[in-house]
């Protein structure tokens, strides 16, 4: 006995259509990934940008914004973007951050 498997599945034309649905939903998801984590950034960025120097409390934001770019910084290169210095200008990345990602 041999196995056939349904004409569907052996339609390369239907098989091209279904990795290309596959492929479309996948690089949405990775934008979706980009985009909250590039949020995040924005976010604690913000909170960061609040504090006065001698705030008790801007620490704890520096760590929570330097977690923030780190997340940023790997979902980016998950999607390909292996140069960081566009990221770190366009979010004003400050410096105590950076030291804190491991940037130089």
């Amino acid at each position: 006995m041999s196995f056939h498997p349904p004409q569907s599945l052996a339609d390369e034309k239907s098989q091209r259509a279904a990795q290309s649905s596959i492929e479309a939903a996948i690089v949405g998801e990775m934008a979706t990934s980009l985009g909250v984590a590039g949020r995040r950034v924005e976010l604690s960025l913000a909170a960061l940008r609040r504090l006065d120097r001698a705030d008790a409390a801007r620490p704890e934001a520096v760590m929570t914004a330097a977690r923030a770019v780190h997340a940023y910084f790997i979902q980016r290169e998950l999607c390909g973007f292996r140069d960081q210095r566009g990221a770190i200008r366009d979010f004003a990345i400050p410096g105590e951050v950076l030291v804190k990602v491991g940037v130089r």
